[in-house]
């Protein structure tokens, strides 16, 4: 009688164990199996237009992952920073207005993707007469939208958006306003110095030079630079460095790259001034004596030119450094060693 009464209970927990694995097995691939992975084109349009006028852009979003419900909406955003960084705003505002063309799809409405599918929305912007001249920003952003039953309220959805930026100008002229300003152009040196009011940049030969250029836009419409920048040597050593073409929205500032692309290996302690901040251009080489760095900026045919200059000096310190310790320490062993004659 025990022994049935044992194997029974031992049955019992045989069969609660089995059911909780098969519970936890379920609720992990509920939780863990949607993955999402969406791409949406063109990323980013830039037009000019009228007032009173409207265009249609045709976007394609296409779903590479799990079945998806997604919706379509257009949010403004502004500058965040002068790194090209930008912040959606949660409200609509501004006198644009958008809407969807194609028959079963509307803004803020759902629709389903199924793996490898993809959809066109043909987004209508338009402005409206009277609109003021000036730059407006928004965000076509295509987000998943998470589907639950009533068993599976507290479950946890994967949850993903993405967006592709729309750059307006509206101008019932044609004329864009082009108000550019260097407000930095300047090296990271290793060391500063003050000599009669003048700062004198300082850097060991081997160092890396990184250099710093940023426009500010005053203007009320957006600007792309065009130029390059200048490295001239008192030994008759020069180079140029392309500057990138980059937007630099109206009332904001950009930090301003060139190329070589300004990468830095931060685990090198000699450029460890150049960790700091994010910088435009990073100059490599050996350099010894007096240097400039000049640059020339335009934007488009017939626009202003705006220029800048800094320099810098170099001079071998670790180099010098080791082999004044070199001679030292051989300075003391050969006379140790001529005192022991």
């Amino acid at each position: 009688m025990q022994n049935n009464n044992l194997k029974f209970k031992i049955r019992k927990i045989f069969i609660l164990f089995f059911l909780l694995t098969l519970l936890f097995f379920y609720t992990t691939k509920k939780i863990l199996a949607q993955q999402i992975s969406l791409s949406l084109s063109p990323p980013l349009i830039e037009t000019v237009i009228k007032p009173g006028k409207s265009i249609l852009i045709a976007y394609t979003i296409v779903n590479y992952a799990d079945p998806v419900i997604l919706s379509a909406k257009v949010l403004p955003f502004e500058p965040k920073n002068n790194l090209g960084q930008i912040k959606i705003k949660e409200e609509f505002d501004g006198p644009i207005r958008f809407s969807l063309d194609n028959s079963h799809l509307k803004l803020n409405q759902s629709f389903f993707l199924k793996t490898n599918e993809k959809e066109q929305l043909l987004l209508r912007l338009r402005v409206p007469e009277g609109a003021k001249e000036g730059d407006y920003y928004y965000t076509l952003i295509v987000e998943s939208q998470p589907v639950t039953t009533q068993l599976e309220k507290s479950a946890s959805f994967a949850k993903a958006s993405i967006g592709a930026n729309i750059l307006i100008t509206v101008t019932e002229s044609g004329k864009i306003e082009i108000k550019p300003k260097i407000v930095l152009f300047e090296v990271l040196p290793r060391f500063r110095f003050s000599f009669f009011g003048k700062k004198i940049n300082f850097f060991d030969s081997t160092d890396s030079i990184p250099l710093i250029l940023t426009i500010e836009n005053q203007g009320k419409n957006l600007i792309k630079p065009e130029g390059e920048i200048i490295l001239k040597g008192n030994f008759g050593e020069k180079a140029k460095f392309n500057l990138i073409p980059q937007n630099i929205l109206s009332q904001s500032q950009r930090l301003i790259q060139a190329t070589p692309s300004a990468e830095i290996d931060c685990s090198n302690l000699s450029k460890f001034r150049a960790c700091q901040s994010p910088v435009s251009l990073i100059i490599s080489g050996f350099f010894f004596g007096f240097y400039r760095l000049s640059t020339s900026v335009i934007f488009g045919e017939n626009s202003p030119q705006i220029s800048a200059s800094t320099s810098f000096f170099a001079f071998p310190i670790k180099i010098f450094t080791g082999l004044m310790v070199a001679l030292t320490i051989g300075f003391f062993l050969i006379k140790r060693f001529y005192n022991k004659d």
